[in-house]
């Protein structure tokens, strides 16, 4: 309800557009969307790939497959792109939501997940609200803590960008707000953070035993 609000509309919409630079090299068969942030697919919207899906655990908007988010029922590395869009902050356990994204996607497989950031004014109003800010978010997790998850999982940052700069106080007004770029007079530090990842899978070389290659070296002596 709160992103059908103003300013979830236009955060939703600010999104959308930074994703549209965000997917240009995303592709593949499959992109792949946890989390049902906006009753629309228009975070999907500038997708590459061949086919687009969205899993949530409740089937609000335009879900195709309710699920246990930390128990996915998909073959394991079988997606190439996967997007986390606020999920972490909405669920118990975002750890667990890491480890099962890191299982279904291919090696090479790209992912791009979105937060708030807890040292921000929106954290200040999500901290004072009982309810969370989004209405239902649990935590914020730093930008720098998802980094170091992803960097244990074997993957590699290729973008960060940090966006939303205005006031968290929702409104009946349609004026437009400062989301995605600071201005030269506008004193906010962002409020938001977006990683884009790439899944390296290293393969081990079979290293021969000292004694073959000595006894190779000998062969060709004589």
């Amino acid at each position: 309800n709160w992103l059908a609000l103003p300013l979830g509309r236009q955060l939703l919409s600010a999104e959308a557009e930074l994703l549209r630079g965000m997917l240009d090299d995303v592709f593949g068969l499959e992109l792949l969307q946890l989390g049902d942030w906006g009753a629309s697919r228009e975070l999907l919207s500038a997708s590459r790939t061949r086919r687009q899906s969205v899993i949530a655990g409740t089937n609000e908007g335009e879900v195709d497959v309710v699920a246990n988010l930390a128990a996915l029922p998909i073959q394991t590395a079988s997606v190439d792109a996967l997007m986390l869009p606020h999920t972490l902050e909405f669920e118990a356990d975002p750890h667990a939501i890491v480890r099962e994204a890191d299982r279904v996607l291919t090696g090479e497989g790209q992912l791009i997940v979105l937060g708030f950031r807890p040292i921000s004014l929106w954290g200040l109003r999500a901290a004072a609200d009982r309810r969370g800010y989004p209405p239902g978010l649990k935590q914020m997790l730093s930008m720098g803590r998802v980094r170091d998850w992803l960097r244990l999982l074997g993957y590699e940052v290729v973008l960060q960008q940090r966006y939303l700069y205005c006031l968290p106080w929702a409104d009946d007004s349609e004026r437009p707000r400062r989301m995605l770029r600071r201005g030269l007079l506008n004193p906010l530090p962002a409020a938001a953070w977006l990683i884009k990842a790439r899944k390296h899978v290293y393969r081990m070389t079979p290293l021969r035993h000292r004694f073959f290659r000595e006894r190779r070296r000998v062969l060709f002596a004589r």
